[in-house]
């Protein structure tokens, strides 16, 4: 199993680029960036890259609806292009109140526009002439980019509906606020079902952490900062199957022997990489930073 590490791009362009330029020396897998109120996810990947010539570049997630397949699958083709063939290109339909709020999009059959979205992008990716017409996309031509490699291509699930699209459309699965146990039970084996015949899925899973004495400040942190994550339904139909009430129950906090058990478990559940996001006081997030290093460096592995 692989260790990446989510950078925290609410920040100037230097700053990305040197936590980047850090994440690589360290040893992590790879870099991922999301799509929020600030630096479009793709177009800030082109611009670090060469900070860091060696590590995986993700984005977690490109939203769909604001995106044209055909448009976003040029500009994922570009970015890869641009930093080497290290994309791995996450995306992800968002949630309702943003897509309505902030993009103005009715959020109308959001299972059926990620499968049609799918339909188009995916063979966009490599290079494939598309002509579809459905109800929520209409799509006709190809990305003509000479000799760059395809992305790999992950979606952003945690329902019945996507976890089978990861599987049968995509080369795998981005999830959050899981622990080991739904992943194992859940997400794991209906990816795994969907994908039955083609390469194995990647199994990419956001781990809030905490190298810390104090566990219970990590998780109020969380509760006040990331609570209303917990509203969102397709957050919340994973925090029920664990019996989560809210997102703060999800954090890995402890010393390093805590942490170190709970990421195998993680391991053991069939995640291919975890995507660290730490949490805490600055010393606190750089210990934490540090100890999954030294776990990224071992190699753990499932």
């Amino acid at each position: 199993m692989q260790i990446g590490m989510w950078i925290d791009d609410d920040r100037p362009l230097t700053a990305v680029a040197a936590d980047v330029e850090n994440a690589e020396r360290l040893g992590f897998a790879r870099a991922w960036f999301g799509q929020r109120n600030g630096w479009d996810p793709l177009t800030l990947i082109a611009a670090v890259g060469a900070t860091a010539p060696r590590i995986g570049l993700g984005t977690a997630v490109a939203l769909t609806w604001p995106h044209h397949p055909l448009a976003l699958a040029a500009q994922a083709l570009t970015t890869q292009a641009a930093v080497g063939g290290r994309l791995t290109l996450g995306v992800g339909p968002s949630h309702q109140v943003i897509v309505e709020s902030r993009y103005g999009y009715r959020w109308t059959r959001p299972g059926r526009h990620v499968e049609d979205h799918l339909a188009v992008l995916a063979p966009a990716l490599r290079g494939e002439v598309v002509d579809v017409r459905t109800a929520t996309v209409a799509a006709a031509g190809r990305v003509e980019v000479p000799d760059v490699p395809r992305p790999p291509l992950l979606l952003a699930a945690h329902g019945p509906r996507m976890l089978r699209l990861a599987g049968e459309r995509a080369d795998g699965v981005i999830t959050t606020w899981s622990g080991p146990r739904g992943l194992a039970e859940y997400v794991v084996p209906q990816v795994c079902a969907a994908a039955a015949g083609r390469p194995d899925p990647q199994v990419v899973v956001g781990v809030v952490a905490s190298l810390t004495h104090d566990p219970d400040a990590a998780r109020e942190y969380v509760a006040e900062n990331f609570g209303r994550a917990g509203e969102l339904p397709s957050y919340r139909r994973s925090l029920d199957r664990e019996g989560f009430s809210g997102p703060a129950d999800t954090v890995v906090a402890g010393d390093e022997a805590e942490l170190e058990k709970v990421v195998r478990r993680f391991a053991d559940a069939g995640a291919t990489e975890i995507q660290l996001c730490p949490v805490g006081p600055p010393t606190e997030r750089a210990r934490t930073v540090a100890f999954f290093a030294e776990l990224a460096r071992g190699e753990l592995r499932a």
